[in-house]
């Protein structure tokens, strides 16, 4: 009996020290279907599609490099490069008029990746069962940037209250939440949890989280500047205008106004959206879609990262420097890099991800 005891601890022991060697090397990350996957063996390569937190040697920085400089050195004319910032919308409507809503696959990933998208009786339903407090907030990652005030000010943003309606949020949001009932009526205006999604395409990320906050007291908007993939998301079978609205909108245009007053959103969302925005008009952009939000609410963003296969994308600070600028507090920064591999035409593709969460703070209290 005392050896089996023994074997058991001693097994135990292991899955502990295992499990702690995932976190420190995934920068906090849980062990997770999409982040758990680790290349041991190279003869292994092409045993799965995709490998998980892939250190790059300094022979595959350099790589990277030499393609992305090939790939700058063929330049569109000058003179044409103003139509592709100034008639994107046309473009994307084109591309979905050809695909409609078949090109891209709903993104399942995303309640791993992003809790914070459902108040918390939704997040039971999507994890078939209830989680305690603690298990929400290990998603956190442990080497953030953050202060003890930060961190008690991300407790109370993530612990919603547990009630059999759902109907209470976090505790700063709530408050802001009498202010906006003051202003003209709006849609989801009642909801005490609303989600505004930049970019949405055809409802890749919208259907998932539509399907996820049923039953709740949530409120989701989303907008692209593709008339035509608006149109596709309101074609769906399972848009509901009663936990949906989707409109028209290009984040890019300071002037065009949101249907829903300034401080009114928990969250707001943007997926592959800022990388395709120019450079010079990105600051803007996230400095703008900031004020939307209520203060304790958060920024969810995944986009790509530099290197990613031939493209001069997102460096980590850069998105620091992005988000702080904007007011906004860093909760998780990460660099996901990653193996993607064709096993059919045995090919492996460094792909780099960046994936980032930033909070409005409360203000400082005047006492």
């Amino acid at each position: 009996m005392h050896k089996l005891r023994s074997l058991s601890t001693a097994k135990l022991a292991e899955v502990l020290s295992r499990l702690s060697t995932r976190l420190k090397s995934t920068e906090g990350r849980p062990s997770a279907p999409l982040g758990s996957r680790f290349l041991t063996n190279p003869d292994d390569i092409f045993n799965h599609n995709m490998w998980d937190h892939v250190q790059w040697t300094e022979d595959d920085k350099e790589k990277a490099r030499q393609r992305a400089e090939e790939n700058s050195s063929v330049q569109i004319p000058l003179k044409e490069q103003g139509k592709f910032d100034t008639e994107a919308w046309q473009y994307w409507d084109k591309f979905y008029e050809m695909h409609q809503n078949k090109f891209f696959k709903d993104r399942k990933w995303l309640f791993l990746e992003f809790p914070e998208l459902l108040p918390s009786c939704a997040k039971s339903q999507v994890r078939n069962g209830c989680q305690d407090d603690q298990q929400v907030e290990i998603l956190l990652p442990s080497q953030s940037r953050m202060d003890t005030k930060t961190r008690h000010h991300l407790h109370i943003h993530h612990c919603h209250r547990n009630t059999d309606s759902c109907q209470k949020p976090c505790e700063g949001a709530a408050l802001e939440n009498n202010k906006t009932t003051q202003t003209p009526t709006f849609p989801g205006q009642d909801a005490p949890f609303r989600i505004l999604e930049v970019g949405c395409g055809v409802g890749n990320s919208v259907f998932p989280i539509v399907n996820s906050i049923k039953e709740t007291n949530a409120f989701l908007y989303c907008c692209d500047f593709s008339p035509r993939a608006i149109q596709l998301v309101k074609d769906h079978p399972d848009y509901d205008d009663s936990l949906c609205h989707a409109f028209v909108h290009d984040i890019c245009k300071e002037s065009t106004s949101f249907p829903f007053p300034p401080q009114s959103l928990d969250v707001i969302l943007a997926i592959f959206v800022l990388s395709s925005i120019h450079p010079q008009r990105i600051q803007g952009v996230v400095n703008q879609l900031s004020t939307y939000l209520k203060h304790g609410g958060i920024f969810l963003f995944r986009d790509y990262g530099r290197y990613d296969l031939s493209q001069l994308r997102f460096k980590k600070e850069e998105v620091h420097d992005l988000f702080f600028k904007a007011g906004l507090e860093e909760i998780q920064n990460l660099e996901d890099k990653r193996l993607q591999v064709n096993r059919g035409k045995k090919v492996a593709m460094h792909r780099v991800w960046m994936q980032s969460k930033y909070c409005k703070l409360h203000p400082p209290s005047s006492s």
